[in-house]
């Protein structure tokens, strides 16, 4: 074989190499978005599904109290704003508002001993524990997926292809707002009483 022959085959597999590693790279990116956008999801399935029990709640509680018109508006806003959320910023914030309207329903149904004894109510509160749940679960698999495509994105040689295709955005975190963590990272102050 002579020197050109040798340096051609060279070259061939070395282009055979970049083409490899630029469509291994690209395919892994594909993978990590795809996993995102199904963790995403699986966020919004739990949240239609919460969102569904939710009338059901109001309805069985405004059986026994309802004088409480304004606690249960707030609910149907609340519901209808996480149902129209559109990012995962938007969704968070109307959560926080869902909840906090929620805890509003559960404080009430706690002055109507005959309604916490309610099987429907008992089913719903149990249902919703569930779904909670399930949604937290989803929020850390969504987050989990977000860092790691965040993190693979900004990596060499992944940012190069992604700035010469340029079609994976960074995610944003499914985050607890600061006023929140600042309660979380404080720790408790326990007190006996002698």
């Amino acid at each position: 074989m002579s020197a050109g022959w040798i340096i051609a085959i060279i070259v061939v597999v070395v282009i055979i190499l970049l083409v490899g590693l630029v469509m291994g790279t690209y395919n892994g990116l594909v993978k990590l978005n795809e996993r995102v956008n199904e963790a995403w999801s699986d966020i919004t399935v739990q949240l239609k599904y919460r969102a569904d029990l939710i009338p059901n709640l109001v309805e069985t509680v405004k059986g026994y109290a309802t004088h409480e018109k304004s606690a249960f508006e707030d609910v149907t806003k609340a519901r209808a704003a996480v149902m129209g959320a559109k990012n995962v910023k938007d969704t968070a914030e109307a959560e926080r508002s869902l909840e906090g309207a929620l805890s509003k329903i559960f404080a009430i149904a706690e002055s109507y001993p005959e309604l916490k004894a309610n099987t429907n109510f008992q089913q719903l509160q149990l249902q919703l524990q569930d779904v909670e749940d399930k949604i937290q679960a989803a929020r850390r698999f969504y987050n989990a997926g977000a860092k790691e495509l965040n993190t693979k994105i900004k990596m060499f040689p992944s940012n190069v292809i992604n700035n010469m295709v340029g079609h994976f955005q960074k995610r944003e975190y499914y985050e607890v707002p600061e006023a929140e963590q600042a309660k979380i990272e404080q720790a408790p102050e326990v007190k006996f009483n002698s």
